[in-house]
């Protein structure tokens, strides 16, 4: 049990290294660890909990959610195997006395109706400052584990560290990702991105419902029509051209083009730029164009909320200056919210005065440009 093949120590280190690619990370290397270990259970604490964060936590096949809630809510508090020597590896047993084990709270309300007793582990802080725990759980009956259980174990600690690192990045990468992906989809600008073969990667909301409209832009299996017959050759074009200078790697090129939609709805405006390779990058399956669309008909959905407080105005004046900002008239949007043209004038007169614009066109464009439409 103790001695690894270089075929399966391969194989374990590969589960582990594709663990933060996994729906669950590490799930696989965890079960797998399980098995050899001949343990019942082993489990990767990510983020231990604590009084003020309930934690995260992976564990191997044979758990449930009532067992990690209860520890995550409860007994983390009443463990005594914590805080262990940085990557090391020990057993409860070298902690804490049998006597002091069997006698203690979090073993006789926790452990012992899951039919735990021996337990192995090691606590790592990585460079980046992330504190995480394995462990790995026998029953009462079962062997104590032993130097050779912790030599095995001792084999993957540098490795599950270096994959954490892995992960920490990136999530990091992700919600950095995520955070920008969702501004764009606030200021309703659709983004496409096309890999090296000009075939769509990957569309944001905005896109998304463009596309599903089939008015003046569509899909044809991963391929981007735009408008008519000679709209989509120019469009392919302006593609092949900016491929061309992403693979060459010369300047960003920018191209514009104005799409008509088949329903008589405002024209689409569309931006294609190419996307600089990475040093490093091999270049396929990567992103290579991005395509911006703006539709001039898309309503601002700034909340009225945010407007108010960035402007400092009043609710019926935030109302007032967001149906402006999405193109009514003033006589129109005070017909949509039920007042007078003179209260509409009047709020109004107090809108320029608060924001310090003398005309509409320029509270549109305050509006429109500032953060509220992040919120």
């Amino acid at each position: 049990m103790h001695d690894l093949s270089l075929e399966l120590f391969s194989e374990l280190v590969g589960k582990l290294y594709q663990g933060p690619r996994e729906d669950i990370p590490w799930a696989t290397f965890l079960n797998q660890l399980n098995v050899q270990m001949r343990s019942k259970y082993v489990t990767f604490m990510l983020r231990p909990p604590s009084h003020l964060d309930p934690g995260l936590m992976i564990n191997s096949t044979g758990s449930t959610a009532e067992i990690v809630s209860s520890y995550n809510q409860y007994f983390f508090a009443l463990d005594p195997f914590v805080d262990l020597p940085n990557r090391q590896v020990f057993t409860n047993a070298e902690f804490i006395t049998d006597n002091n084990w069997l006698t203690s709270e979090f073993y006789k309300s926790f452990l012992e109706p899951l039919d735990v007793f021996h337990i192995l582990g090691a606590d790592i802080t990585t460079c980046d400052g992330v504190k995480c725990r394995i462990r790995i759980s026998r029953s009462r009956t079962a062997p104590a584990f032993d130097e050779g259980d912790k030599a095995l174990l001792a084999q993957f600690i540098e490795h599950l560290e270096r994959s954490v690192e892995i992960h920490t990045q990136l999530n990091r990468i992700a919600t950095e990702r995520n955070l920008y992906a969702d501004a764009v989809d606030q200021m309703e600008v659709g983004t496409i991105i096309l890999d090296e073969s000009g075939n769509v990667l990957q569309t944001n909301e905005v896109a998304n419902r463009l596309i599903q409209e089939k008015d003046g832009i569509r899909l044809a299996k991963d391929v981007l029509i735009v408008g008519s017959s000679r709209e989509t050759q120019a469009f392919r074009g302006l593609v092949k051209r900016t491929l061309l200078s992403q693979k060459s790697n010369t300047p960003s090129v920018v191209e514009a083009l104005r799409v008509k939609r088949p329903s008589g709805r405002a024209d689409l405006g569309i931006i294609v730029r190419s996307v600089p390779l990475l040093d490093w990058s091999e270049g396929k399956q990567c992103p290579a164009v991005v395509i911006f669309i703006s539709d001039p008909e898309q309503h601002s959905s700034a909340p009225k909320e945010v407007v108010s407080t960035l402007f400092d105005l009043t609710p019926a004046e935030a109302s007032l200056a967001m149906l402006l900002a999405n193109g009514l008239t003033k006589d129109e949007a005070s017909k949509e919210l039920g007042i007078s043209t003179n209260t509409a004038r009047a709020h109004l007169r107090s809108i320029f005065s608060k924001t310090g614009v003398t005309r509409q066109t320029m509270l549109v464009r305050l509006i429109l440009r500032s953060v509220a439409t992040l919120g």
